[in-house]
């Protein structure tokens, strides 16, 4: 398994202009999902100021074409994002490495 984190930095009101493109947002993640590629996400609460996408692939590309085709970051909703590898040391998905 590879482990990689999407984070993204939110616009302050994220939450009051996320309705019209969320459903086409949901839909590009439920479909990276399905081929197994995302297997977590969602917005951090309290501030609503990020998200985190977890995902497990072996090319960072793929996450970098999610997120160039994602209507929140078209949209400008999500102001920047990047990519990073995340060393999962715990847990039922840790690596033996």
């Amino acid at each position: 398994m590879s482990w990689w984190l999407l984070e993204y930095d939110l616009v302050a009101d994220h939450a009051e202009r996320r309705g019209e493109f969320r459903a086409e947002h949901l839909a590009l993640a439920q479909a990276a999902a399905e081929r197994g590629e995302l297997v977590l996400a969602g917005a951090l609460a309290e501030p609503m100021d990020r998200a985190l996408l977890v995902w497990d692939v072996e090319e960072p590309e793929v996450i970098t074409r999610f997120a160039e085709a994602d209507p929140y970051v078209v949209n400008g909703l999500a102001h920047t994002w990047r990519v990073r590898p995340w060393n999962v040391v715990l847990g039922t998905a840790a690596s033996d490495s």
